[in-house]
């Protein structure tokens, strides 16, 4: 008995010297940290990458995240160089880009608060780098993967997950966090939340109300208690972001596909469905939840190139004989 209370002492008073060893984190950046959460409402997803970035910026300039940091001692030429740096160690000219994005946004508050006096990171350039034009599915490749014949909970469940997936253009991170609650039957409409906790009313189809009505049936045979989630795991509680991911995987294989699908493959064959049927860019954003209309354009890329093969294959005098017929293969190709 004396034996364990002194084994006891001895655990309490080394979880106490692992507690007063714990670094805390730089003040400033915690504030910082608690503006973007509290009053910006970013998520948690967005406020890790935030962490992140900083972090690795101020590790490039051997700043100590735990220790006083003098702000104002930064300069333009050690942001210049600290960006140097990172890109040296193979981080893609957007990762940079973003990386500047989130000093100058913690700069803005530090300056605010007057914990600086100047933003060492405006007017710095990151590395530019090409253009990815966001990876999409044809309207036959998404029949091919939804057309799910299976009567089991993965098949009932997954098929009603992609239907709603593509009908919305949902984010991933909205897609797992929608509650029964957040349907509207009457309207047909589903309300999501996306970044910076902002709302907004999704239409969706016949094919995925059908297919959401199916899965509801084989939900309340496996729900766990008043869990409000729509879609839920075979335990019965909320679906995992990395569930969705490996369900996606192993379904494109499954069906036949011969590419890997993620869920934002979706979203963008959607923006992009959509565009090329009623040309509305504005509209697209809405659907979206784009903040920007730029962020919206890049699918005017993907149409376009589109009507750049059409052109090429159709009119007569736009390529030579031979390389008409290479872009009729082209064209050929997209539709499959």
């Amino acid at each position: 008995m004396e034996k364990n209370q002194t084994d006891k002492t001895a655990n309490n008073n080394n979880e106490q010297a692992c507690l007063e060893a714990t670094p805390t984190l730089n003040p400033d950046l915690q504030v910082f940290y608690r503006y973007l959460q509290t009053e910006r409402r970013y998520s948690t997803h967005t406020l890790v990458a935030y962490q992140r970035d900083i972090q690795r910026f101020l590790k490039s300039l051997d700043k100590d995240i735990f220790s006083t940091i003098a702000w104002d001692e930064i300069t333009p030429a050690e942001v210049r160089a600290a960006v140097a740096r990172i890109h040296r160690q193979g981080l893609s000219g957007r990762s940079l880009q973003r990386i500047l994005s989130s000093v100058r946004s913690l700069y803005k508050f530090l300056c605010r608060l007057q914990l600086a006096s100047h933003n060492p990171a405006i007017g710095i350039p990151a590395p530019k780098s090409a253009k990815r034009l966001p990876d999409t599915l044809h309207a036959d490749k998404l029949d091919q993967l939804l057309n799910i014949k299976g009567d089991d909970f993965f098949s009932i469940r997954d098929r009603a997950l992609m239907e709603l997936l593509y009908a919305c253009g949902l984010r991933l991170s909205e897609l797992t966090s929608i509650n029964l609650t957040h349907i509207d039957w009457q309207q047909q409409s589903i309300r999501v939340t996306g970044k910076g906790s902002k709302q907004r009313q999704l239409p969706f189809g016949k094919k995925a109300a059908e297919a959401v009505k199916i899965w509801l049936k084989t939900r309340v045979l496996v729900v766990k208690g008043d869990e409000p989630a729509l879609f839920i795991s075979q335990r019965g509680t909320r679906i995992s972001n990395s569930s969705v991911q490996q369900l996606l995987k192993k379904w494109a294989q499954k069906q036949g596909l011969d590419s890997v699908i993620y869920p934002h493959m979706l979203r963008h064959s959607f923006a992009s469905h959509i565009l090329e049927s009623c040309n509305d860019l504005r509209a697209v954003q809405e659907l979206l939840g784009h903040a920007n209309l730029s962020t919206t354009q890049i699918y005017t890329h993907l149409d376009f190139q589109h009507l750049a093969g059409v052109y090429d294959s159709a009119h007569p005098r736009a390529r030579k004989a031979g390389a008409r017929k290479a872009g009729a293969r082209k064209v050929a190709a997209l539709k499959k």
